[in-house]
């Protein structure tokens, strides 16, 4: 990869900063214009008061505790005072003094007392009481309480006691100028003002996404975390603090989590300040930890009994599913859990030797009577970095195979794919938090607010500082609510939206010419096929209306700096490569790659799917995209690992289904993947699964996939081991151990060690520092980066000096990773999507998450908070097509493809279009993938997620309406 910070240009004239000199307590300073009273004071160890201020917000001197005398007619409120020129402060006159002594009376005598206070009965810090206590005020006897304002118990981790809000206005800050969320207020006037939720909600009513921003702000017991899993809230002090990375999304938020020893528990989680998250946690994070306490945890090996043989799916709902339980009944019951007491029955316990041998033995019998086209690997992106270089490496040097993939291959193949072609390097150029220097920012096919919330508070701050936010996308997501212009296009229309843009902005000139010239390969050719595309045609094909077209392309040809954001709404599609190749052009021939605020960013789903990929789980790329096919490239590993490597590509996710029901693969080894949910038209996926001779799983639950299995191994979650994780931004942050893994569970790199030496490998490592010190020296984008000096924040890669610098925010500023240096421009038609709506299947389902649930839902729907929040599976319709349909909000339906139905609840929702059905995939009982279709993109091997043709009935029509078409 190419390293690129810029070269320095000429030094430009720096404006002269002015500042003014004051005196505070008989102290001079001199300041930076601009500066406040408060900030001058902390320069010079002077500490005044303040209840309302936080340095995280705008101040607002609203609860007055910061006064000070500067010699006017009244005292000044401190944070909010700029200093001016031979001010003379005072900051603790008797005055001052007595008038902070008072407000605090007037304020403690609300509180509620100190014995039942929310929050000095738990975290034990309310700041209300410190001040108190600096000023003795124990008790007020002289003045009485006003009525109680009372509590809002609703939300089912956080706490609002309404008594004992001061009105300071922090939770309200947090929420809009950190989370940029707006769902608190005030309502309510004089005595009776209290803090709202919208217009005056319950918080659990509201449209409160439980981010928790506003509890970490909180200066009293107003707003509390309640107890998980009966683990009480202590002070930190009698916790013990451990630093460590979120388990959910690429973001990669860096936490602290505060842990109870002697009940074995977490008390509480809080975000830490790296400047990816700064501190910053959603609802996953702060909350959704608990899922490894369950007691459904896997803690014994397990072995396949005789008499589950030949294999097929062992629960009840997933044999009615398929159409093997004989008695007609369909549908799944609700709660989203492989049912423990239908499954387990059909394994007996096993020790681990007995487990590992079998496992060893059963691979190495295929691999001898298959060759290595008989063995497939999937590994996780929820796993270490670590863990992924073991686990390829383990399939590549004991199967020689390179038939090893993971959740890549279902997320952002195709962008992988197109960027690797564009740009040479399937990394994003820059980071999310890049988006402050942004002019412009597209975000496009990524409901952020729900995906990545963290990034999106990033994205919601931009736009509030001037940054010009345009948001593409089939759904009006939340992000339309915070964006200056949203494109609802119709699905599966990219490449013609992107291809009218550019047509646009080629007609209009505003192509940076000097870096088409210099940079970029093809110019012509992409020209000439976007010459095609005027508005008009581009607005008839995506139903974004030509105006719109034209206004997008002066935008974003007149920017001075502009950086496109994808997620899945791009990749998952036949057309995923193309869409992201017209992304790249739309970046290159404007100029906007290779300088702040600009570049190209496909949001990474998992926590470690940046990792993973990098790590080598692809299966034509060893460690750092190295091609297994390249001579060069093949002979290092050899060298390295001293073994003879397969010279040809593997096989994919999608393609290994494929095999084994041709035949091919007989033997898998499975890594903390759930492809029985999570990949397309899953009866098909079924059928393989069951067809296989020999499947290892490896786990902390019994998954849907584990029902297929002869050997289930308890594996180790995220909080379990030590390891590094790679985020979204090229940040390579150390996750750190807070609990020994359950039962006999041991950690996941010990056990695809165990299974090496077993195939004869002699692998010896004894720590994940050692298997990242191999990694290193194989991977240049990760050179100069130990466990050492990624410290407590991470660094992002490439990094030249980890020892004093973050890492490379953007690449590419003087030559892309390409072989000849430049920007490959690749020219796209638009294609319709392989299944059209139909009279038949007249609706376009579209799949994807939801804020509180991720992936298959195995953690989520096991955290006691996430499950509360969103307990079920919903399909999300337009109101006009309910009224239509004779759906009803809250009612149940059944959406039925030709490859399966799912029978599921109403969501009627204005953010659909027409035509069009949303459905969140992490449900079990409503497994969305059962409709999906499972044709791929031709060059990254995605599947089509978002676009395939479905009908919807409504419950009471479930009789007269035929069967969803063949299960094939």
């Amino acid at each position: 990869m190419t390293l690129t910070h810029r070269a320095p240009a000429e030094p430009e004239q720096a404006p002269e900063q002015r500042t003014v000199t004051l005196t505070i307590d008989g102290r001079s300073i001199t300041v930076p214009e601009g500066t406040t009273v408060w900030q001058a004071a902390r320069e010079l160890g002077i500490d005044i008061p303040a209840l309302c201020h936080d340095e995280r917000y705008e101040p607002v001197g609203v609860c007055r505790m910061c006064v000070v005398d500067t010699g006017g007619r009244a005292f000044a409120a401190s944070c909010v005072r700029p200093c001016e020129p031979d001010m003379e402060v005072t900051t603790s006159t008797p005055e001052v003094e007595q008038s902070r002594r008072v407000l605090t009376e007037l304020l403690v005598v609300d509180q509620p007392e100190r014995e039942q206070d929310p929050k000095q009965t738990t975290t034990a810090d309310n700041e209300l009481i410190a001040v108190a206590d600096d000023y003795d005020v124990i008790g007020v006897d002289d003045l009485f309480s006003g009525p109680a304002k009372g509590t809002d118990h609703s939300n089912p981790v956080i706490a609002v006691d309404h008594d004992a809000c001061i009105l300071c206005d922090r939770c309200v800050r947090a929420c809009d100028d950190v989370q940029g969320n707006d769902v608190i207020g005030r309502t309510g006037k004089g005595y009776g003002s209290r803090i709202a939720f919208d217009l005056n909600d319950p918080m659990g009513a509201s449209s409160c996404v439980t981010c928790g921003e506003c509890v970490s702000a909180c200066p009293t017991g107003a707003l509390t975390n309640k107890p998980i899993n009966n683990i009480p809230i202590q002070p930190k002090e009698q916790l013990d603090a451990v630093d460590t990375v979120c388990p959910y999304c690429g973001v990669g938020c860096a936490l602290t989590y505060y842990v109870d020893r002697e009940r074995g528990g977490i008390s509480y989680a809080e975000g830490r300040d790296q400047p990816g998250n700064q501190g910053r946690l959603c609802v996953k994070g702060r909350y959704g930890w608990d899922y490894a306490a369950s007691p459904q945890r896997l803690t014994t090996p397990l072995i396949r009994v005789d008499s589950a043989y030949p294999k097929g799916p062992l629960s009840a709902d997933v044999k009615a599913d398929s159409g093997e339980d004989g008695d007609g009944k369909r549908g799944r019951k609700p709660g989203g859990l492989v049912p423990y007491e239908e499954v387990m029955p059909h394994f007996r316990e096993a020790t681990w030797d007995e487990a590992l041998d079998l496992v060893a033995r059963r691979l190495g019998e295929i691999y001898a009577e298959s060759g290595s086209d008989g063995i497939a690997g999937f590994g996780s992106a929820k796993c270490s970095n670590e863990e992924g270089y073991l686990f390829q490496k383990l399939i590549r040097t004991a199967f020689r195979s390179n038939n090893v993939d993971h959740c890549t291959r279902l997320c952002h193949a195709s962008s992988v794919a197109a960027l690797f072609e564009g740009v040479g390097s399937g990394s994003v150029s820059t980071t999310y938090g890049d988006i402050a220097n942004a002019d412009v920012a597209i975000i496009t096919g990524s409901n952020a607010t729900a995906n990545h919330p963290v990034a999106s508070s990033f994205f919601k701050q931009a736009r509030r500082d001037g940054t010009t936010i345009i948001y593409i996308d089939p759904r009006a997501g939340t992000v339309a609510d915070h964006a200056d212009i949203f494109c609802q296009l119709k699905p599966g229309t990219d490449v013609a939206l992107y291809n009218g843009i550019m047509h646009e902005i080629i007609r209009l000139d505003l192509v940076d010419h000097d870096f088409v010239a210099d940079r970029t390969a093809n110019y012509e050719q992409l020209a000439k096929t976007v010459e095609a595309y005027p508005p008009e045609l581009a607005a008839q094909i995506t139903g974004v209306d030509a105006e719109t077209i034209r206004r997008i392309a002066r935008i974003w040809g007149e920017a001075g700096a502009g950086v496109i954001y994808w997620g899945m709404g791009i990749s998952q599609h036949t057309t995923g490569t193309d869409n992201a190749r017209c992304l790249i052009a739309m970046c290159s021939i404007t100029g906007n790659v290779g300088k702040p605020g600009t570049g190209l960013h496909p949001l990474r789903g998992q926590n470690n799917v940046q990792g993973a990929s990098d790590a080598g789980l692809i299966p034509m790329f060893y460690p750092n995209y190295q091609s297994a096919s390249d001579s060069a490239s093949r002979q290092r590993f050899e060298q390295a690992w001293g073994v003879q490597l397969n010279p040809n590509n593997g096989l994919t996710v999608t393609e290994v289904m494929a095999s084994v029901l041709d035949g091919g693969v007989r033997g898998m080894y499975m890594l903390g993947e759930n492809p029985f949910l999570s990949d397309p038209n899953i009866n098909k996926v079924r059928k393989a699964l069951a067809k296989l001779d020999f499947l290892v799983v490896q786990d902390i639950f019994l998954t849907e996939t584990a029902e297929f299995a002869d050997v289930v191994l308890p594996a180790s979650s995220y909080l379990e081991k030590d390891g590094t994780y790679t985020n979204t931004d090229r940040r390579v942050q150390r996750g750190r151990t807070v609990f020994d893994p359950p039962g006999q569970a041991r950690v996941d790199w010990q056990i695809v060690q165990d299974i090496a030496q077993r195939l004869g490998l002699g692998w010896d490592y004894r720590s994940p520092r050692e298997v990242f010190e191999e990694m290193v020296e194989l991977m240049p984008d990760y050179a100069n980066l130990t466990y050492d000096n990624l410290g407590s924040t991470g660094k992002l890669y490439p990094n030249p000096d980890p020892e004093h610098e973050d890492g490379t925010v953007v690449l590419f500023d003087d030559r892309f990773n390409t072989s000849d240096g430049l920007a490959h421009l690749v020219p796209a038609e638009w294609l319709p999507g392989k299944e059209l709506p139909d009279e038949e299947y007249p609706y376009v389902l579209n799949t994807g998450r939801l804020l509180e649930h991720w992936h298959t839902g195995s953690m989520t729907r096991r955290s006691y908070a996430l499950d509360s929040i969103s307990p079920r599976a919903e399909a999300y319709v337009h109101p006009g097509d309910a009224a239509e349909l004779g759906l009803t909000d809250g009612g149940l339906a059944r959406v039925i493809s030709r490859r399966g139905e799912i029978e599921l609840h109403v969501k009627v929702s204005h953010r659909e279009a027409r035509g069009n059905v949303f459905i969140p995939f992490h449900f079990r009982e409503a497994a969305a993938n059962l409709l999906t279709i499972d044709e791929i993109d031709p060059t990254g091997k995605i599947p089509e997620f978002k676009f395939c043709a479905v009908r919807i009935v409504p419950v009471a029509d479930r009789e007269s309406a035929p069967a969803g078409g063949s299960t094939a």
